[in-house]
């Protein structure tokens, strides 16, 4: 866990905008990164950063620590707040494939590539431990953000089941990852 992370979560906590802005100066382009992966739109992607770091200056005490490192809940933060900002984009506005097209230059950097492709790495041979089902799931979920219900539907299995799945994935892939973390890499 990056204690420098927590403390200044902690002084964000105490209304202390310089905390914010070194959060957000550290934090901005690896969430943005994550959100153009899911949506392939510059513009939702700059809002679903900006959402996000004003949940974290207005709704105080969203960050246990004890539940994890800060950076796994901001990029859980980040994640759920994208698919909100899509679903509602989408009923209003289908974007176009010219759309995404026309927003290559905002490409994320190399440094921001090699880190996305190194935790793609991590991922993905953690989850060559999970059977095929779970796999299926967590991909709907958190790689095509489908939600629960749309992953029952999408697979033609019960709501019930797919939670499980989910639950039980996350609890394999948590400890597969801690394990190799521990061991100094995947």
């Amino acid at each position: 866990m990056n204690e420098q992370d927590v403390k200044l979560y902690q002084s964000i906590q105490n209304n202390e905008q310089t905390a914010l802005e070194a959060l957000y100066d550290k934090y901005e382009k690896l969430l943005f990164s994550f959100v153009y992966k899911m949506s392939h739109n510059r513009e939702l992607s700059e809002e679903v950063v900006q959402e996000v770091f004003l949940k974290i200056w207005t709704k105080k005490g969203m960050y246990d620590a004890s539940k994890g490192k800060f950076s796994s809940w901001l990029l859980t933060v980040t994640r759920y707040t994208a698919i909100d900002f899509m679903r509602k984009k989408s009923e209003i506005h289908d974007y176009s494939l010219e759309e995404r097209d026309s927003l290559q230059q905002s490409e994320p950097s190399a440094d921001e590539e090699l880190e996305w492709k190194e935790d793609s790495k991590m991922i993905k041979k953690a989850m060559n431990h999970l059977n095929q089902e779970q796999q299926k799931v967590i991909t709907l979920f958190y790689f095509k953000a489908f939600s629960q219900r749309e992953i029952a539907e999408q697979l033609d299995i019960p709501l019930g089941t797919v939670k499980g799945r989910i639950r039980l994935a996350l609890q394999h892939l948590k400890k597969h990852i801690h394990a190799s973390e521990q061991k100094g890499g995947i």
